[in-house]
């Protein structure tokens, strides 16, 4: 699986446009950044592991649908999803952009064995969409971990609840990226301009340790690991999950652990404890296998 990785290594580097106190964030909250990259990384497993998905996607039967908005029939609720798969809205145009091309829309950096892997796949178009048949949906707890589990919960929740009012047979998947780290550097926090310099200077991150450059330098975030991600992984546990079409609940929720302190050191993968151990039903390796396997029955028939 190649989702996480490439979602770290990707964190690792901050973002090129700036923040409007001209700070360059690896995680910033109030953009969407990490989540696009994240929902892609999840399609580009399930394309490698659902055969089913490449020949739809080979023959035309799927397209790729980018900020797609989707409406709850029963409710009129709206919501706006990252990535879906979908049936094409209508036949699409032999110069359309693809999925491969948002690897350079969103500037993921991909290794060779990962770029061998994208070029052997089908080209799976960019279009509007007709019924979606996949939702991705992806949320990232990064910091001030208790107090956000509210939010996070009823935006996960609100999701599943509008893709299947839109759709009983859509599959919606959930992916949810916890930091394990001791401290963090919130760009909310910090709405302002970093004086001592680029928040990814290693000679500025030492200098803020310096009771002297405190007052220019970021406020960090304390945490108290693991406490704070086992409290997130306990409420993800309360999702409702469902296993057919008839009940409520995500068709599957992937979990990935990882430690960002957000001062432009490497984010890296946790695959130790807290985070889901192989085998574990929220694990992101169990998740794509159980959602490809899930592809190949449902929509066999399309």
């Amino acid at each position: 699986m190649y989702g996480p990785g490439l979602l770290a290594r990707y964190l690792s580097v901050p973002n090129e446009e700036p923040d409007r106190w001209g700070n360059h964030w690896q995680y910033n909250s109030r953009s969407d950044r990490h989540s696009k990259v994240a929902c892609w990384g999840v399609a580009f497993d399930l394309l490698l592991n659902s055969a089913r998905l490449r020949d739809h996607a080979a023959s035309g039967k799927v397209v790729i649908g980018v900020n797609h908005g989707m409406t709850d029939y029963a409710t009129n609720r709206k919501k706006v999803l990252d990535l879906v798969i979908a049936r094409p809205a209508s036949r699409p145009s032999p110069s359309s952009s693809s999925f491969a091309d948002l690897a350079t829309r969103y500037a993921i950096a991909l290794n060779d064995e990962e770029r061998a892997h994208l070029a052997e796949l089908p080209r799976l178009v960019i279009a509007p969409v007709a019924a979606t048949l996949v939702a991705l949906e992806a949320k990232a707890c990064m910091t001030a971990h208790v107090k956000s589990l509210p939010r996070l919960y009823d935006e996960l929740n609100s999701s599943h609840l509008c893709v299947h009012g839109s759709s009983r047979q859509a599959l919606a998947i959930g992916f949810v990226q916890i930091n394990n780290s001791d401290r963090f550097i919130s760009s909310v926090l910090n709405a302002r301009p970093l004086s001592s310099g680029p928040i990814w200077n290693d000679q500025f991150i030492s200098s803020v340790l310096d009771a002297r450059a405190l007052s220019s330098g970021p406020i960090w975030n304390e945490h108290r690991q693991p406490r704070d991600t086992l409290r997130v992984l306990a409420k993800i546990a309360e999702m409702p999950r469902r296993s057919a079409t008839s009940e409520v609940g995500f068709d599957g929720i992937g979990v990935v652990v990882i430690d960002a302190r957000n001062d432009g050191s490497p984010v890296t993968i946790v695959s130790g404890p807290p985070a889901p151990p192989s085998g574990d039903s929220f694990s992101y390796d169990s998740m794509i296998v159980r959602m490809a396997n899930e592809y190949d029955t449902v929509f066999s028939g399309i």
